[in-house]
């Protein structure tokens, strides 16, 4: 089967989702703000590069709230922002998303938007803990062999050339996304671009 391939965060929506959910929390449920040392140096450590239980940690304020039901409440909020690339009307095929974001986090607006499938970074919305690996870089084409091991994709949507250079290699077209506009790219000025 065919489809299109799209990452999510600063492809189809504007900003780093996660963050924006983490400081919408925040808001909502100030008593979170006791929580904001240590989750600013883990955010700090997973910025750097430090690994991905850094991720983990910083999604630690999940054990005080109801996270499924904050992130509905979220894209209620923020669907609005969502590039017109994503809606359903302005799609040929049917889509892929994969994103590094907390799968549990993007499921209410994939649904909302008829994504075929969503493949994201698996986490438990009760304490943030991440269940395997977060879905980044290398893990994103083997997340996505192990879920649709015959599918072809035809376009290939992502604002991360460095990123998501696995991903590029699987389209038949390539388009680097920034600001919900689109610019066609071979995956040879992808790969230059990458240092690949």
């Amino acid at each position: 089967m065919k489809f299109d391939l799209y990452d999510f965060d600063k492809t189809v929506y504007p900003h780093d989702s996660e963050t924006v959910f983490l400081f919408y929390c925040i808001l909502h449920r100030p008593y979170l703000i006791i929580l904001g040392p240590y989750l600013l140096m883990n955010l700090l450590l997973f910025a750097f590069g430090f690994g991905d239980k850094f991720k983990g940690r910083c999604f630690t304020f999940l054990r005080f709230i109801d996270g499924e039901k904050m992130a509905k409440k979220f894209w209620e909020k923020q669907q609005k922002k969502i590039y017109p690339i994503f809606n359903p009307e302005n799609r040929e095929r049917p889509i892929v998303v994969c994103s590094a974001s907390p799968e549990f986090f993007l499921k209410p607006i994939c649904e909302k938007y008829g994504v075929h499938t969503l493949l994201a970074t698996r986490m438990n919305p009760k304490t943030g803990e991440i269940l395997g690996r977060n879905c980044k870089d290398k893990q994103k084409p083997l997340r996505l062999k192990e879920a649709l091991p015959d599918a072809e994709y035809v376009n290939v949507l992502s604002d991360n050339i460095k990123s998501d250079i696995y991903i590029f290699e699987l389209g038949e077209k390539c388009f680097h996304a920034s600001k919900g506009k689109l610019t066609e790219m071979s995956i040879e000025e992808i790969r230059k671009i990458a240092g690949r």
